[in-house]
């Protein structure tokens, strides 16, 4: 019974860790920066098509 419970805890933990996006959640410090980075290679950050503006990944620096 313990090796059940074991091996569904592990399987549940494993869900959770594989369901975060990898970048993490778009600060506005975060995007800030990110921006102004952006900015001096000469370009606008934009939020990828379908992307969720919620995480830092789902941006892009695109040219103008």
């Amino acid at each position: 019974m313990r090796t059940i419970a074991a091996s569904l805890l592990a399987l549940g933990l494993a869900a959770c860790a594989t369901a975060m996006p990898a970048g993490g959640v778009a600060t506005y410090d975060d995007l800030r920066r990110a921006q102004s980075d952006c900015v001096a290679k000469g370009g606008k950050l934009m939020l990828k098509r379908g992307g969720d503006s919620q995480y830092l990944e789902d941006y892009a620096c695109e040219r103008n």
